[in-house]
């Protein structure tokens, strides 16, 4: 148990957490931004060329597993995790739309249909019983 000395220490690093959580958002928002608007930019920058499909891949996969643990983080406490999900909501509905598009496009993307679907059918699923939660 923390002692009365180690509160304002702690209140510290709280903080810190905190400050730290909301710069990383803002660097990663960021780059993101950088990355779909003028992907040759970091590229240029860092001096590195554009890595092969598996780099995407294996990053996707990091991205993906994260997801994941926060999604099952909301899941296991939906009032306090709210933010979670509304992001998931968006999220999903969004990725649908997005490859969606690319399936459109491009008919050698015919897979991408599936995934598609998957995505809308998790964001409306989510986004309806989210919504009747509130009620």
């Amino acid at each position: 148990m923390l002692e009365a000395i180690d509160y304002p220490r702690r209140f510290l690093f709280v903080r810190l957490l905190g400050a730290s959580l909301i710069l990383g958002a803002l660097y990663d928002a960021a780059f993101a931004g950088v990355m779909v608007a003028a992907p040759e930019l970091p590229q240029r920058i860092l001096k590195l060329p554009l890595p092969g499909a598996d780099f995407y891949l294996h990053l996707i996969a990091v991205f993906l597993l994260m997801l994941a643990a926060l999604y099952l983080t909301a899941a296991l406490d939906l009032r306090r995790y709210t933010g979670i999900i509304l992001v998931a909501i968006a999220g999903r509905l969004l990725g649908a739309a997005v490859l969606s598009a690319a399936a459109w496009s491009d008919p050698r993307l015919a897979g991408l249909w599936p995934l598609a679907a998957a995505d809308f059918a998790f964001g409306a699923v989510h986004a309806l019983s989210w919504g009747m939660t509130r009620k």
